[in-house]
């Protein structure tokens, strides 16, 4: 049971003023009664809410998948640069919901968010084994011998042996190369690292798939929607 103010006040649907007057003005009726008392309590998985006659589908956990543009950085709040959680309408903001990991600001791609802690721990821990694909495109031609060190486990410059990931490689020449890596960690910066360590570098980076999540082509930059129902159960099955 919750008071009726924050229940909304929590959807996003304004300040606990402007609720309070939205509820007043008798804009708001729970199982189909109009309701004016703002401090009634009330339970939002069992009630029926509208509010200005539309409906209210209250949850306790959201699920996004966006696909971040290039210069925003991965985070909840940023003093200098436009975050992910910048980008949400205020009506998911409400849910105070965090990047699934990271993604480096100039990377763009497949990012879910989310304020399910259990879920985000599960998909972010290595030992879950959860493959993160990107599409990358280097500098310098990539082949077989880069496979089987990726296969191996790189080692970086600062001495970090990474967790053996797969290298496949779409087309490579001496003008640069174009490829698929699939790892299942999430150091910073890590697949730079990995090519760097190689000395070559990645000059185009972007996520496109996160477990059983894939990012859709129709999916412009700094767009976003909420996960199917399929698509939660699939990673809740991780």
């Amino acid at each position: 049971m919750d008071r009726l103010d924050k229940i909304l006040a929590n959807l996003g649907y304004g300040t606990r003023k402007e609720i309070k007057s939205t509820i007043k003005n008798g804009e708001v009726k729970v199982d189909g009664i109009v309701v004016k008392d703002n401090s009634i309590k009330i339970d939002p998985y069992n009630c029926k809410i509208e509010v200005r006659g539309n409906n209210i589908d209250y949850r306790k956990y959201i699920y996004i998948l966006m696909n971040k543009p290039d210069g925003v950085v991965s985070a909840t709040f940023d003093n200098l640069d436009e975050t992910v959680i910048d980008i949400l309408e205020p009506r998911y903001q409400a849910f105070k919901p965090f990047p699934v990991g990271r993604l480096d600001k100039d990377t763009r791609g497949l990012l879910l968010i989310t304020n399910d802690g259990d879920l985000n721990h599960r998909l972010i821990s290595p030992k879950n084994h959860v493959d993160k694909v990107y599409y990358a495109e280097i500098d310098r031609p990539v082949d077989k011998s880069d496979i089987d060190k990726f296969e191996k486990g790189i080692v970086l410059k600062d001495g970090y042996k990474c967790m053996p990931a797969k290298l496949k490689i779409i087309e490579s020449d001496e003008d640069g190369s174009r490829v698929e890596v699939t790892i299942q960690e999430g150091k910073f910066h890590q697949i730079k690292k990995m090519f760097n360590s190689l000395e070559k570098n990645v000059v185009y980076l972007r996520r496109i798939r996160f477990g059983p999540i894939k990012l859709e082509e129709g999916l412009e930059e700094g767009e976003y929607r909420e996960l199917s129902k399929e698509e939660i159960e699939s990673m809740k099955k991780i």
